[in-house]
């Protein structure tokens, strides 16, 4: 075990802002469980931070929030003592130094001092020369060296793992879905950060208007467009005709409407945030059919009206109600078209979520299955006969799709499946059996997983 060096020559400390807020981010992210993606751009718009010093935040935080589980790896060999050993102040410090030294184009004279720097300033003095020590010797091998020496001895998942940054159960996981060739790069696009994707809100706008502001079209999806920069600074997007939503959930969603089904009430099981109910509300005043949206948490059906907005004040506006929907607040057999997109772990968004990979866990998921199986068995009992229902999940785990879909087919004497292949025709590879599955590796979405079924008889 390497003992702290002693403190550098004593000179005024600089605090770095964007090291310091990135710092801060991750403390909130390990400490009060907030998410990378939200709290940081508050933190930036509260410091004022704009321009190359945002870029570098951004970019600090996210992929230190990612890489964090093979960087703690790291840390505890150069340090020759476990994790526990360290006050969690501290192993955030060496988390974000880490990074700087051997992922960014930070040299690591400069990424060791500034460290300390924030280390001094942050949580005192009496740390700076550890976090000193530690990180010289962090910045003695390169990233790919480390990773070699860290997999003597592990098999070929767990050495995937490490090199990928993912949790051997989600290695597994990936491996029962994909061919050995496609497993790393699978694991690898959950490293990669998505580039904005953007959905018209259709009768209301065309994403010919997002091309024309400047936006490029996105391959597959006829709402979206991919856009580089603020989306605020839309005005389609600031009036509500528009709205961020990834390519994947809008093809899964707009799937649910390219099977013929009577016009009618259609209801959004889950809706909250409201990218999927946005969708699904121009569709159905398209079809002549009108929208119920319905979330159990009061805030995300405030979420669902926001993303409504410019529906409001028509006659085919959708209606919204805060309801659980295991006890549902509407009579059976009413709609003629049902979506539930389910409460899931999101193992399939990792890429847009970079810390959720090492917060959940196998039990997670079997926490939700009950909760999932009850939601579908909801929308079957509230679509009437010969309606259709979709049953989404962003995320390509078995247990939370197609595990849900074998056992309740098994009990469920009134639907019937409908082939996934026939839905969305426009999109290649997108198969799992008679279900959708997409990919970012494949697809450039996130594994969002969809099944239809039809309603046979009331």
């Amino acid at each position: 075990m390497i003992a702290p060096a002693n403190p550098p020559n004593k000179r005024p400390r600089r605090e770095d802002r964007a090291r310091r807020t990135a710092f801060d981010a991750l403390r909130a992210v390990n400490a009060d469980g907030a998410y990378a993606n939200l709290i940081l751009p508050a933190l930036l718009r509260e410091r004022g931070l704009s321009g190359r010093d945002a870029a570098f935040a951004t970019e600090l935080l996210a992929n230190t929030c990612r890489w964090q589980g093979s960087y703690d790896m790291i840390i505890a060999a150069a340090a020759g003592r476990p994790l526990t050993g360290f006050q969690p102040a501290v192993l955030d410090l060496l988390r974000l130094g880490v990074h700087q030294i051997l992922a960014m184009r930070v040299p690591a004279p400069a990424g060791v001092a500034a460290s300390v720097d924030l280390a001094a300033v942050t949580v005192g003095e009496r740390v700076t020369g550890l976090v000193n020590a530690v990180l010289r010797r962090v910045a003695e091998r390169s990233l790919d060296d480390w990773f070699e020496q860290l997999s003597e001895g592990l098999d070929d998942h767990d050495q995937l793992a490490l090199r990928t940054a993912h949790p051997r159960w989600i290695v597994d996981a990936y491996a029962e879905l994909l061919a050995p060739t496609e497993l790393e790069p699978a694991l690898s696009a959950n490293n990669v950060s998505p580039q904005v994707c953007l959905a018209v809100r259709p009768g209301l706008a065309h994403v010919s208007d997002l091309i024309h502001a400047g936006a490029q079209p996105a391959p597959y999806s006829p709402f979206a467009a991919r856009w580089r920069g603020d989306p605020a600074d839309l005005p389609l997007v600031r009036d509500g005709r528009a709205g961020v939503q990834d390519e994947g959930s809008q093809l899964v969603t707009w799937a649910l409407t390219t099977v013929a089904a009577p016009s009618g009430w259609w209801l959004d099981l889950c809706a909250g945030p409201g990218g999927k109910s946005a969708l699904l509300a121009g569709l159905a005043r398209l079809d002549g059919s009108r929208l119920l949206a319905s979330d159990v948490a009061p805030h995300r059906a405030r979420l669902v009206a926001t993303a409504v907005r410019a529906y409001a004040g028509e006659g085919s506006a959708p209606a919204i109600v805060v309801a659980d929907a295991t006890r549902p607040a509407w009579r059976a057999g009413l709609f003629t078209r049902v979506l539930v997109d389910a409460p899931c772990s999101g193992l399939g968004a990792l890429r847009r979520r970079p810390e959720s990979r090492w917060r959940r866990s196998p039990a997670d998921l079997e926490q939700l299955h009950p909760l999932q199986l009850a939601l579908l068995a909801s929308a079957i009992d509230s679509a009437a006969r010969g309606g259709v229902i979709g049953y989404l999940t962003c995320s390509p785990h078995r247990r939370e799709t197609t595990d849900v879909l074998n056992e309740t087919l098994a009990v469920r004497g009134d639907i019937e499946l409908i082939p996934a292949a026939q839905l969305l025709p426009e999109v290649p590879d997108a198969g799992l059996g008679p279900y959708l599955q997409l990919w970012p590796q494949r697809h450039g979405t996130d594994a969002m997983f969809g099944a239809y079924l039809r309603k046979t008889r009331a």
